[in-house]
């Protein structure tokens, strides 16, 4: 088989990367195929300051809001001050894209604040690249927090919602 250069894979990469900016977007993921043995991965990310300047305020937001009723002050605090997804139940988002809370409008939400879950269950899809993505639950139990709002941006690693 003849070694040939790459050099088109290198204008191909300069290429997405200009994509990536010009369209505001923050990962790009493309696999093309050469031939049965030959192909190139390639995925360009960059950091999102608006995901960043949002999760930087999430505490702040969660501050301002109430402790619930007849909540022990002391767990309150630790409550407010803790990053969602450094929490043991936290399930992230496997991926980019947007997040439908419903199977469609109108229908109910797939699970609520409460709601007892078992493993396996739908908790939400989220469209990535036109493909909707069903994400199941990781482990049983109750959904405690819903982190994300419907037809909110996610990035990669995201806490969507707390299953305890």
């Amino acid at each position: 088989m003849p070694k040939k250069s790459h050099d088109d894979d290198v204008a191909f990469i300069k290429a997405l990367a200009e994509l990536l900016n010009d369209n505001d977007l923050t990962e790009l993921q493309v696999k093309r195929e050469y031939g049965e043995d030959d192909s190139l991965n390639v995925r360009v990310s960059r950091k999102n300051e608006a995901a960043a300047q949002f999760i930087a305020q999430a505490p702040l937001q969660m501050a301002a809001a109430p402790a619930p009723t007849g909540a022990n002050p002391a767990t309150a605090a630790v409550a407010v001050g803790e990053d969602p997804a450094s929490h043991p139940g936290a399930v992230t988002s496997p991926m980019v894209g947007t997040v439908y809370t419903q199977a469609e409008p109108g229908a109910p939400a797939f699970v609520s604040v409460g709601d007892k879950v078992s493993e396996g269950d739908t908790l939400l899809i989220i469209e990535a690249m036109k493909t909707m993505n069903h994400i199941p639950a990781p482990r049983g139990g109750t959904v405690k927090r819903i982190l994300v709002e419907d037809g909110g941006a996610v990035e990669y690693g995201a806490p969507l919602m707390i299953i305890e």
